[in-house]
């Protein structure tokens, strides 16, 4: 008698069910969270579960760090001019000593963004199904596993039992083949990616890139595209586990050791989407046509390659999107026509969990060096390691002699809270991943790029193409 032949599945499938706990007739399903991350910012969930009179399920398995109060300048508690900043911090501490979960603070070494703290810890593993009170929680998909924000009330709940309810996604598959030019990082993909299908095109689905390009990116890129599916409407975002992936995740601290390490990667090479397996949608984009990228209103879909012109509200068909991009460009300050490279940037930010680590430091001191910064420029590591080393390869004195200020570990200018902002008006080159109206600082207008682009426009003080500053050097 012959054996039934299994269905394909695909990878968003397989981590799916392996952690099903329950389904409920409504479609709810209980699902068991494997690591959960926190945050300063997760201080209300924490409130919901004293208040409840609960204790966290499994303290083993939760891990928190101050990212979003934490401000640019402070090395120590001590150094914290805002008292609500310092108290919001100081709770978190306190919460991991009522609580006993992993707290990463100030006086830790491990301390940073907790997007960028999860994956260079092994934290963050393939196959993991992981939860934070923060929508870029997708960042650690691109290790393959599958990751996503989640709110207050859930953060109680995640918390007190180590399970999350969930509708289940659907499976999305964005392809990204060909070879990347000169120039183009993995922030000029996703940008591509959502100029493309729009903030809304990935709404309801878990998204598996892949394609050539994926394939050959570096685990720093990967992260900032996966990073970025939150901007696209996506759950999540994922990338199968390969060689690239298990060398990254190999030594690292809460990674499997010894005999448990073989026996994880032997399990991680199962994840991968079968062959035939089926997605409910499936986007092509061409990564051979990827520019450096730039976007010019209040929406991540608002992009157009450095090269490119403001475009012109009368070309768009749909009158509800015609009235978004005509107030747009209002806010922004632009008329159609405008070539990105005349627009002047008042301040720079080079950082936050979506291009704060190393690769992306190093790309901008790849500009920045022998040059001088024109306009404001903050340069904020994404984490104490990434910090470190930063400065045992020399990089901080390549920003700090252009100019530029060198920052503590944080989410810092992203998003503002902080203390780090611009002014009404002023136009910032941001690493960061949102743009909307008053994300750093009201009335403050935000043009999203990657780092040796943002580096780019601190030393000529407009939005240059990286492309020809490195060709001169």
């Amino acid at each position: 008698m012959s054996t039934p032949k299994m269905m394909p599945k695909t990878m968003f499938q397989k981590i799916w069910d392996r952690h099903v706990v329950l389904e409920r007739d409504d479609g709810q399903i209980l699902l068991y969270v494997d690591r959960h991350l926190c945050h300063d910012g997760s201080r209300q969930g924490m409130s919901k579960l004293k208040a409840a009179g609960h204790k966290v399920r499994k303290p083993a398995q939760t891990y928190a760090t101050p990212d979003h109060y934490r401000p640019t300048n402070a090395k120590t508690i001590d150094d914290f001019q805002d008292d609500q900043m310092r108290g919001i911090v100081e709770e978190l501490a306190e919460n991991a000593e009522i609580f006993g979960f992993h707290h990463f603070g100030l006086d830790s070494d491990k301390q940073g963004i907790v997007h960028v703290v999860g994956p260079e810890q092994g934290i963050t593993l393939p196959g993991l199904l992981m939860c934070c009170g923060d929508s870029h929680t997708a960042t650690h998909g691109a290790l393959g596993a599958f990751a996503f924000g989640i709110g207050a009330s859930e953060v109680a709940h995640v918390l007190a039992t180590q399970t999350i309810w969930q509708r289940k996604p659907k499976a999305m598959r964005v392809s990204v083949e060909g070879t990347l030019g000169f120039g183009v990082s993995g922030k000029d993909v996703v940008l591509a990616i959502i100029g493309q299908i729009g903030t809304a095109g990935a709404t309801g689905h878990a998204v598996e890139y892949a394609g050539s390009v994926m394939r050959d990116m570096d685990m720093e890129g990967r992260l900032t595209v996966c990073n970025m599916t939150i901007e696209a409407g996506g759950r999540t975002g994922m990338v199968a586990p390969d060689e690239k992936t298990f060398a990254y995740c190999e030594g690292r601290e809460f990674a499997p050791k010894g005999d448990r390490w073989d026996h994880a990667v032997a399990d991680w090479r199962t994840l991968p989407s079968d062959e035939d397996a089926v997605f409910d949608t499936d986007v092509t984009v061409d990564g051979n046509a990827i520019a450096p990228m730039i976007t010019w209103g209040t929406s991540p879909e608002n992009v157009v390659p450095v090269t490119g012109v403001v475009p012109d509200p009368a070309d768009e068909p749909d009158l509800n999107r015609r009235k978004i991009h005509e107030g747009a460009l209002t806010y922004m300050g632009l008329t159609p026509g405008m070539r990105m490279t005349d627009l002047s940037v008042d301040k720079v930010f080079i950082g936050s969990c979506t291009n704060g680590r190393i690769e992306d430091l190093r790309a901008a001191a790849a500009v920045a060096k022998d040059r001088r910064a024109v306009v404001s420029t903050l340069v904020v590591a994404g984490s104490v390691p990434v910090k470190r080393q930063a400065e045992a390869e020399g990089l901080d004195k390549i920003f700090t002699a252009a100019g530029m200020e060198w920052g503590e570990p944080s989410c810092s200018m992203c998003v503002g809270m902080n203390g780090d902002i611009i002014q009404p008006g002023q136009r910032s080159a941001s690493t960061s991943n949102r743009n909307f109206m008053g994300r750093q600082g009201e009335g403050g207008r935000t043009h999203l790029v990657g780092p040796a682009m943002a580096a780019a426009a601190a030393v000529t003080g407009t939005f240059a193409d990286v492309r020809d500053l490195m060709a001169k050097k």
